[in-house]
């Protein structure tokens, strides 16, 4: 897949693009731009969605290719006039995925996960989850079904998705004139804002035209309040993903009749229960936030990072090259991590035996890669021996989750 090889640069540029915006945002004065703790679960999902798609990715382009060969409406050369319809047609479908993305309770399960952050940045535009990309997926297959080669649909995907991540920033003002025709950070920081005026607005990705024509584009008035209108209390990797399912089946369970049950799943997230999100954040202990308390040993969150994304990145353009025991260790690896770094926003002290899970898993995959995995039980005797001589579980949370006031 030469595609996924190029894409192992995708890391290392989006954290230069986003090192750039932060020293910007600082030159500016305006340190409200980023937040430590959305910053961080910000980039948590978008590793896990560049990691799992890895996986997937060559279905997608399988699929794309199969419904062109097999199904394809038109023969649709590739000339300039052409490349131009394709770029008009790949934004109207999105258009239209995004658009019943918030309108289907379904499909807002997977995109909610974009418009969790309540800043606005480079790293709001990595939240994109696998399911989401499933999703937006089976849109797709609409311009291979039409006869747009796979190739030049794949091409303007990339083109398409690279746009779209600047439009995420506060650093680039309104520029009135431009967004009679094209997505600027303004029009689609309004899609992010949480605000009554701005709620289901500015579906377009790269130009508004959409939006004008079928009635849902609206300017930049008052500065946004970006995230949901009902924040989520929690940080937690895996909550984030998955809370919005949980909500959908509790609603579908207090429905009656098929008719109830069928708009539980299918209808419109402004008709969910607002009762749902706060009796299972309770039940699944997802509202522990603190307001007035942060961590204060963030290098290890920062090393943490920075090992996913460097695994990630040599693991993305030596993809093609490993065996299926490789691939999962490392899959396996990054996605603990990943929880790991929430549970260490939230201080979650459960976190210490997870710790424990990478450890044995590491030991493990070594030993196999030598050809000692006889020998698998000697790291995890010596881990329980050093918990029981030295407590380690004490020292570890007395310094790794440290907490200080909130600035």
């Amino acid at each position: 897949m030469k595609n996924i090889n190029f894409l192992a640069f995708a890391m290392p540029a989006f954290f230069l693009f986003l090192f750039l915006e932060y020293k910007l945002a600082q030159r500016r004065k305006r340190p409200e731009i980023f937040n430590y703790e959305s910053s961080v679960s910000n980039i948590s999902i978008g590793i896990a969605e560049r990691l799992i798609n890895l996986f997937i990715a060559a279905s997608f382009y399988q699929l794309y290719y199969l419904i062109y060969d097999d199904y394809r409406i038109f023969d649709i050369p590739s000339n300039v006039f052409v490349w131009f319809a394709l770029i008009l047609a790949t934004d109207f479908v999105w258009y239209w995925y995004h658009r019943l993305g918030h309108e289907v309770n379904f499909f807002w399960a997977a995109h909610i996960v974009h418009h969790h952050s309540e800043e606005f940045n480079f790293t709001a535009a990595a939240r994109i989850t696998t399911f989401q990309a499933i999703i937006r997926t089976g849109f797709w297959c609409v311009l291979p079904f039409a006869g747009f080669h796979p190739t030049m649909v794949i091409t303007m995907l990339i083109v398409h998705g690279a746009y779209s991540f600047f439009t995420h920033t506060q650093l680039i003002g309104k520029i009135k004139w431009l967004e009679y025709v094209f997505v600027t950070p303004s029009v689609h920081g309004v899609h992010h804002a949480s605000d009554e005026k701005y709620l289901d607005k500015n579906y377009g990705d790269m130009f508004t035209f959409w939006d004008r024509i079928f009635g849902t584009f609206q300017t930049e008035e008052e500065k946004p309040k970006y995230g949901l209108t009902h924040p989520l209390k929690s940080y937690s990797f895996l909550w984030q993903h998955f809370h919005y399912y949980f909500e959908i089946y509790e609603l579908w369970k207090r429905s009656n009749g098929f008719k109830a049950r069928w708009k539980a799943v299918f209808g419109s997230p402004a008709h969910m229960d607002q009762d749902i999100r706060p009796i299972l954040e309770k039940r699944f202990l997802q509202d522990k936030s603190n307001p007035h308390q942060r961590l204060r040993f963030k290098n290890y969150l920062y090393i943490q990072l920075g090992i996913c994304t460097l695994v990630l990145t040599v693991f993305t353009y030596y993809f093609d090259y490993l065996e299926i025991y490789d691939k999962l260790f490392v899959l396996s690896f990054i996605t603990i991590t990943l929880i790991n770094c929430g549970a260490l926003l939230e201080q979650r002290k459960w976190m210490y035996y997870l710790e424990y899970t990478r450890l044995a898993m590491i030991s493990t995959y070594f030993l196999y890669e030598e050809d000692l995995i006889v020998f698998f039980f000697v790291p995890i005797a010596f881990m329980i021996f050093v918990e029981q001589l030295f407590s380690l579980s004490k020292i570890y949370q007395n310094t790794i989750l440290q907490l200080e006031p909130a600035e």
